[in-house]
């Protein structure tokens, strides 16, 4: 079957190479035939030429007359262009004669068009004034003396732009989201600095001429401003300028939020958060759980009845159901009371001092892994672009940050929590002692 299957697809191989061959023996034969065409046409043309010597003559006599005729021709336009030429020239001194100190002030119009024009390209208030470079391109962009129309325009587009820019201004726009769609909105512009609907910012597109949403709103007490500010009415109002006209208000969206910073420690910061939380948790109820046995415990040194609800209650209740008549017993009988009440009071010490000590640890391996990604960048790219070290070297520093602060508030709590059972432990060794000295007085 293998060798049936293997001669037929020699036969079609064969056929198709046997027909790509005749096709291009046809291309061959076409193309001898057409040069043979060519060439006889060629022929009768030169015998056709040849045959009659006259009408040579004639085709030389034609082309002599009109070369003659075309010379002549390009001497009167040469003659016309050098007195063109002449009087162009003077004309132009005539006018840089008339125009006088004129020419210094058109220079100066033209450069500030040009300049004006620039700002308004980049300006806020285009957006509430749109179509206002047209009149400034003229004139910056046209070698001829502006009309005194132009010169007008350019006057009252300069001292509108001054004038906007200190004032306040509520009006109704057509602004773009983040997504690109379009919405009207009622628009707050605040001079040359910001612009701002619905409570947040706005920024300005040169290329649409229209305001819209900024992709991130900036975080804390600049929305919260931002927001009163868009509410008020009258009267004064607080608001975050941006003289910068928008550099400062893009580097502010561009900060990472809280949740955004403790992405960057990557796992072992999750880790050592996770720590934190669970240690601060613990630590939280071993505090209440030591407030609760000290309360009690003041009120059992107030009452003449043990009460088995707390430690110093029980040692008390073993003193009366342990009838010792003598004060070695007692001593006994105390003693193995506390042993068994002194390590609920510590429970949980050594647990809170661990993760206090492993949090530094856990930002340490993060600041080591952070700068071996660093290194593996530079190993690769190279340092020309410090954008891709930026991540190594925000895990090193996120991470240790995050190891910082989880140790110091659990070292804080892990000395409250100490300190809060030491002095338990005290007051139980106090008011045992008591016991054994009013004994050995009877």
């Amino acid at each position: 079957m293998n060798k049936l299957i293997f001669v037929f697809l020699m036969l079609l191989l064969c056929n198709t190479a046997f027909a790509d061959h005749l096709d291009l023996d046809k291309l061959l034969q076409e193309i001898k035939q057409t040069q043979g065409e060519e060439g006889k046409v060629n022929a009768a043309r030169e015998a056709e030429f040849v045959a009659d010597p006259g009408k040579q003559q004639q085709l030389v006599d034609a082309a002599k007359a009109e070369l003659s005729k075309q010379e002549s021709i390009g001497r009167q336009l040469t003659a016309q262009l050098t007195a063109n030429s002449e009087q162009l020239n003077q004309l132009e001194a005539k006018l840089t004669e008339r125009s006088g100190p004129l020419g210094e002030l058109f220079g100066v119009a033209r450069q500030v068009a040009g300049d004006l024009k620039a700002n308004l390209k980049n300006s806020i208030i285009s957006a509430e004034f749109p179509d206002r470079t047209g009149v400034l391109s003229a004139i910056a962009d046209n070698k001829a003396l502006p009309s005194m129309a132009q010169m007008e325009q350019l006057w009252f587009t300069l001292q509108q732009e001054m004038t906007e820019s200190g004032k306040v201004v509520h009006y109704d726009a057509e602004i773009l989201s983040a997504a690109g769609e379009p919405r009207q909105a009622k628009v707050v512009r605040v001079g040359v600095f910001n612009a701002l609907a619905d409570g947040q910012y706005l920024r300005y597109l040169p290329e649409t001429g229209k305001l819209a949403d900024l992709p991130r709103q900036p975080e804390g007490k600049f929305l919260d401003l931002a927001e009163e500010f868009a509410e008020s009415t009258s009267g004064q109002a607080d608001i975050a300028l941006d003289p910068t006209r928008g550099a400062i208000l893009g580097m502010l969206i561009q900060t990472p939020s809280f949740i955004e910073r403790l992405q960057q420690g990557g796992l072992i910061g999750y880790i050592t958060m996770i720590l934190g939380v669970v240690g601060f948790i613990y630590g939280m109820v071993r505090l209440v759980q030591l407030s609760s046995v000290s309360r009690k415990m003041a009120l059992q040194m107030n009452s003449s009845v043990a009460n088995e609800d707390n430690p110093l209650g029980r040692i008390f209740a073993v003193v009366e159901k342990g009838n010792a008549e003598d004060t070695d017993n007692l001593e006994l009988l105390l003693d193995e009371a506390i042993t068994r009440e002194v390590p609920p009071l510590e429970e949980g010490l050594s647990i809170l001092k661990l993760v206090a000590a492993v949090g530094p640890l856990l930002g340490l391996l993060g600041t080591v892994t952070g700068m071996i990604v660093t290194f593996q960048s530079i190993s690769l790219f190279g340092t020309g672009d410090p954008k891709l070290m930026a991540e190594g070297i925000s895990q090193a520093l996120v991470t240790t940050v995050q190891g910082l602060s989880v140790a110091i508030p659990l070292l804080f709590l892990h000395s409250i929590v100490a300190s809060r059972s030491r002095v338990l432990v005290q007051i139980l060794d106090e008011q045992t002692a008591g016991l054994i000295s009013r004994r050995a007085g009877k």
